[in-house]
């Protein structure tokens, strides 16, 4: 169209038995996540309204309005989102004002968030920063509580052999019943001569 090169048609094929992109080596019927971002909002664009997508998407200017990703989100270092967003991972390295829910979400070093995190799991690098109540959904110790039953049992002290410095199993004593110094010869004010 632009530029006068023909397109030749692969002899032996027609328009439908040629293979699509998305088919590949993937088996039939089975939908991929695709590689990389599909839609990306460059760093000196500005977008209001809804955005929802299928695909991932990265954001590097500013943005307001909600944010509904059913693959992964990319919030760069230079974005401004005013939103809420909803998607499969968010990785964030801008700045959020707005809820954030998905099911792995990860803070990098020079993200910011001013609102309430809801993840499955939550990664932050040093120097990120949240304010706003975050909230691990789907993870066992929400249904099983804080109480000594979720508590891993403790492990008996070790202590040390005083003349072999070798590791030994320390007893507990129970202080209330102290033995007598006779019995002890350590313990003993007696010295024999």
């Amino acid at each position: 169209m632009f530029g006068g090169r023909k397109t030749q048609a692969t002899p032996g094929i027609s328009g439908s038995q040629a293979p699509t992109p998305m088919q590949g080596n993937a088996p039939t019927g089975v939908s991929r996540q695709p590689v990389g971002f599909e839609t990306v909002l460059g760093a000196n664009s500005m977008l209001k309204g809804d955005l929802r997508s299928a695909a991932n998407v990265r954001l590097d200017g500013t943005f307001e309005g909600t944010l509904n990703i059913e693959g992964n989100i990319l919030i760069g270092e230079t974005a401004k989102i005013t939103a809420d967003i909803h998607a499969k991972n968010i990785s964030i390295a801008g700045a959020v004002r707005g809820n954030v829910s998905g099911n792995k979400i990860q803070l990098l070093r020079t993200g910011r968030v001013w609102g309430d995190i809801n993840a499955t799991a939550i990664t932050t690098e040093e120097g990120a920063f949240i304010d706003g109540k975050i909230t691990m959904v789907g993870h066992p110790a929400l249904t099983a509580g804080f109480g000594p039953v979720s508590l891993p049992a403790p492990e008996a002290p070790i202590a040390e052999d005083a003349v072999s410095g070798e590791p030994v199993e320390a007893e507990l004593v129970d202080h209330h019943e102290v033995p007598p110094a006779e019995s002890n010869p350590a313990m003993s004010d007696k010295h024999e001569d």
